[in-house]
Order: C-alpha cells, then sequence, then structure tokens
C-alpha cells in the first residue's frame, strides 16, 4: 500500500478505521451515514442516508429534484447505476427558439430534466441495501423537521445564490425558492438554523412508497401543476415512464490499476481518455513543469473531444471503445508538444454537485454523487415540497448538426461523475472530485496524485490543483508553485491565479487495504467536508 505513505505535507491526516468509513463534504450527512450503518445497515444503506441528509444539509449544490450516478462495489463485482433523467417528451430545439432563446436557458422552468435521485435511493436500496428506504431516510428527515446550523462554506455559497437570485429572480415561478431558503426575505446566516417542514415530508413520503409517490403519485401531480402553471414542458407522464439504468462501468488501465467510470452520457470517460494520453508520455516527476505541461495537455484533449463528442450512446458520432483505445491515444499524444495548443476536436475515424463515499467492514464500497447543478439548479422550487429542480437540461445544444442536440426523451451530456479504483482484480476504492466540468480534471489529478507520486487519500486531494478553462487559459489555485506557474507561462500557458479555491472541486477518498480491510479515508480541505468513522 505504498500509496498511502508519503511526506507530501496535508493540511489534514488520513483517517483510518476498520468497521466502516463515510465521507462527504457535510459532517451531518457524514454522520447520518455512520448512524444508519450503526443499526445494521452496509455501506450502500449509509450513502442512501447521507445522499438524502446532503439534500437537507448541503442544498447550494443538490436537492431531491436532481440527477444521481454510483458504483457499487458488492462481492468482488462493480456495478454501475445511472439515474440521470431525459428531457421531457414534448420539448425540441425548435419549441425552445420559439420561446425566443437562441440557447439553452440556464434557469427557470424550461431547462428543468425528469429528476432522478428519488429513483436512485430505491434502486440502491432495494438492489444493495439491508434497511428499508424508511429507515435510511430517517436522520435526513430530522434534520429537515428540527433544523440544523449552517456552516462555513455552506453559508458563504447560500448568500451568494441568494444575492444573485433576488436580483435576477423578480417573476412569480421563483417565489417559492425564497420562501423556502430564504423564509421571511431573510437568508440564514452561517450558524444560524434552518428547517424545511416541506422538505421533511415529501422525504417521509418518497421512503414509504420506495419513491413511486415522486413519480407516479401525488408529489408528481404537484411537480405537473407546477410545471403546467409556468409553461414548463416536464409533465407527469415525463415521470411515470422513468426508470434508472445499471449499466456496465467503463475503465481505462493506468499502470497497473483500473480506474473505472460510469459510460456516457455522463463525462467520466474524459478522465479516462486524459489518463490514456497522458501515460503515453515519459515517466512523470514531482512538481515539474514538463509533466504538468503533459497533463494540461493530455486533460484539453481529452476535453475537447469529450464535448465534442459525448451524449446519448447511440447519438455519438463515435464509439466509446474507440475514444479509449489504444489508437486514439497514440494519435492524441503525439500531437503534443513543448508549448501549450489551442485544441481542435479530433478527425473522426471514416466510416452545484455533491459527492460521497462509503464503506463497511463486509467490503462493500460505494461511489455516489448527486446534483442540482450550478448550485440550486434551476431556480424553480415545487412550493410547499423542498424540492428544488436540477436545470441540466441547460447543457444541451439548440444547433441541430451538434451530437448534443436537444430532443425530447434524451439524455444530455452529463457533468457529474463517480469514480472507482480496483488493483489485479480487488477493489482499491471510490473516489470523487465534485464541480461541474472541473470534476474529470480533478480525477485525473487525484488518480495520478495516488499512482504517480504516492500521495496517501488525503495528500492527493489536499495538493494544490490546475483547471483547464478554455484555448490556452489555465486557472491554478492560490497555493500553486510561482515557479511552476512561471515555467507553464514561458511554455505559452495563459497562467491565472484564483482568489480562492472555490471552483477547483470538493472531493472524497476512501481505500482499503486487501490484506486486512483497514479502510483510509480522505475529506476535502476545500469544504466543510468530514469523515465518519468506527
Amino acid at each position: 500500500m505504498d500509496y498511502l505513505n508519503h511526506p507530501f505535507a496535508s493540511k489534514r491526516h488520513t483517517v483510518f478505521s476498520k468497521k466502516g468509513m463515510v465521507a462527504t463534504s457535510q459532517p451531518l450527512a457524514a454522520q447520518a451515514g455512520l448512524e444508519i450503518m450503526q443499526k445494521g445497515g452496509n455501506a450502500i444503506d449509509a450513502a442512501i442516508a447521507t445522499a438524502a441528509a446532503l439534500t437537507v444539509v448541503e442544498p447550494t449544490s443538490n436537492g431531491i429534484g436532481g440527477d444521481a450516478f454510483a458504483l457499487v462495489w458488492v462481492k468482488d463485482k462493480l456495478h454501475g447505476l445511472n439515474s440521470s433523467g431525459p428531457a421531457p417528451k414534448s420539448i425540441s430545439a425548435e419549441a425552445v427558439k420559439a420561446l425566443g432563446h437562441e440557447k439553452m436557458p440556464v434557469h427557470g422552468v424550461v431547462p428543468i430534466t425528469v429528476p432522478g435521485v428519488p429513483a436512485a435511493w430505491a434502486e440502491l436500496s432495494q438492489k444493495f441495501g439491508k434497511l428499508s428506504l424508511v429507515e435510511t431516510l430517517k436522520p435526513a428527515i430530522r434534520y429537515a423537521e428540527d433544523g440544523y446550523p449552517l456552516t462555513p462554506i455552506l453559508g458563504k455559497y447560500w448568500k451568494a445564490a441568494y444575492t444573485s437570485f433576488k436580483k435576477n429572480f423578480t417573476s412569480e415561478e421563483y417565489q417559492a425558492w425564497f420562501d423556502t431558503f430564504a423564509p421571511g426575505g431573510k437568508v440564514p446566516a452561517i450558524g444560524e438554523m434552518w428547517s424545511s417542514p416541506g422538505h421533511a415530508a415529501t422525504l417521509r413520503e418518497i421512503g414509504e412508497t420506495d419513491a413511486r409517490s415522486f413519480y407516479e403519485g401525488p408529489i408528481a401531480e404537484k411537480i405537473d401543476t407546477y410545471m403546467k402553471k409556468h409553461g414548463g414542458f416536464l409533465a407527469k407522464e415525463d415521470m411515470a415512464a422513468y426508470k434508472p439504468e445499471w449499466v456496465e462501468p467503463i475503465s481505462a488501465h493506468y499502470k497497473g490499476f483500473d480506474v473505472w467510470e460510469i459510460p456516457p452520457n455522463g463525462q467520466g470517460m474524459v478522465a479516462l481518455m486524459a489518463l490514456n494520453i497522458f501515460k503515453k508520455m515519459k515517466k512523470p516527476q514531482w512538481q515539474s513543469a514538463q509533466t504538468l505541461h503533459e497533463q494540461i495537455e493530455s486533460m484539453k484533449l481529452a476535453f475537447t473531444d469529450g464535448k465534442a463528442f459525448i451524449t446519448e450512446p447511440e447519438a455519438m458520432p463515435v464509439s466509446a471503445e474507440h475514444l479509449l483505445s489504444e489508437e486514439y491515444a497514440e494519435t492524441r499524444s503525439a500531437s503534443i508538444g513543448e508549448t501549450a495548443s489551442a485544441p481542435e476536436p479530433y478527425e473522426l475515424p471514416k466510416g452545484g454537485t455533491v459527492y460521497l463515499a462509503a464503506a463497511d467492514e463486509e467490503g462493500n464500497m460505494i461511489s455516489y454523487i448527486q446534483s442540482n447543478y450550478m448550485g440550486f439548479g434551476s431556480g424553480i422550487v415545487i412550493p410547499g415540497t423542498g424540492i428544488g429542480m436540477q436545470n441540466r437540461g441547460a447543457d444541451f445544444s439548440l444547433d441541430e448538426s451538434h451530437p448534443n442536440v436537444l430532443r425530447g426523451g434524451k439524455k444530455t451530456f452529463h457533468t457529474i461523475i463517480p469514480g472507482f479504483l480496483t488493483k489485479d482484480g480487488k477493489a482499491v476504492g471510490p473516489f470523487g472530485v465534485m464541480g461541474g466540468y472541473m470534476q474529470p480534471q480533478g480525477h485525473f489529478q487525484v488518480v495520478t496524485n495516488t499512482i504517480d507520486y504516492l500521495l496517501n487519500p488525503q495528500a492527493a486531494l489536499d495538493a494544490p490543483r490546475w483547471q483547464w478553462m478554455e484555448g490556452k487559459i489555465v486557472l491554478v489555485e492560490p497555493e500553486f508553485p510561482n515557479y511552476l506557474a512561471q515555467a507553464l507561462a514561458r511554455k505559452g500557458h495563459t497562467i491565472q491565479v484564483a482568489t480562492d479555491g472555490g471552483s477547483f472541486g470538493r472531493g472524497q477518498i476512501i481505500w482499503r487495504n486487501p490484506e486486512t480491510g483497514v479502510l483510509a479515508g480522505g475529506t476535502e480541505s476545500r469544504t466543510d467536508g468530514m469523515i465518519a468513522a468506527w
């Protein structure tokens, strides 16, 4: 387990435990998962409890009306769950253009797609859980009913959203957001209590009906009524037709390890493509400008191709198999020179998110992610329910020639991605870095930090990050070494130093020692993260 020992100084220490571990961005949510595990639940039950609690204690990043993905390790097999929802059947690029939009709007009722989160909870519970959904949702319901005090990073983003929404969301359809998240016209401050009785009632109904009420019952009716009232496309028929999909995870072999992601429509393949390209380079060196240059170039090539081609598999102009092939990696790696490039998409062959990781002493492990997208999502809340609706449809294109063009019933290119690491067919463990288009870049950096530089879980997360933005622009954290920033600038990169680490993602890692079963966890120092362990 060399990747658990490295002299790199971390802001926190790696946490070790034997019986169970939950790592996520909110302490109360991590403790909710541990509570369920201590009541006899397994890692999957703990993940559901944590995920449900996160919709209450971190609504700035996720909600009941969002999407979810999971990689689940049970009985020496990795399972993939795609619980992202499609666009409503009645929507089309033409219909959106007829409303006066030249591109997909970011907020309001138009970009709302079918939520997948409640279905993910129910599906995971039924297939792998030991406890009922009623039981696993109890901690989240308690937080929603009794309230909880806002943590520092949560309070920061809540206030920022309120300030923006107050200025821009003046029409009636947004009023329920203010009623829910700024009761009495006041945004809750750091350390102040906030509760949501409607949220609690919704969670209770989801638990008692195994989420069917959300898709076919009274909750679906409320969503349908609100959408019709405000000119939205989402209808109860879309909700009733929805089912999450179990999918075969995809992987890239990287220096003795297998790195796993969910297949398209998710962007996880971008991380795998970048790893495949980068491994063709010379031996990487820690804190080397040349290595960082090659990493950035590998990522920008993979990202450029991912954005050009990834959507639902049947709509992709090139197969996932080809984009993960050695042929593709060789071609792309050969194009990397000594200076920064402004990449163009690969020439085709002819013809606001939360993440959690959980593990138990039986060896079950889960990498889980859910999101409303762009913070609070669409800004639409179904009155009296606490359900904030996602704006995932904002990523669709209205260009008929683009693979990700908007179609009714189609799933869009998706940013949220869980990761998992194995070695020689055995689980190493779950990892993830949330944060929009930073996610595959975060996965890439966590994996290379772990495998190439042998950083322990906490050190792998704490290491200063870079983020390719577009063209030759690379954003780096304030802690990023200045001499490396200058060296990259000399190679033609346009280096911009961020004022804080907020845009660089928030990650969690749990590695398992295959010989002893001991769990080693790292949590994000860039947020209010915590590891609950026993």
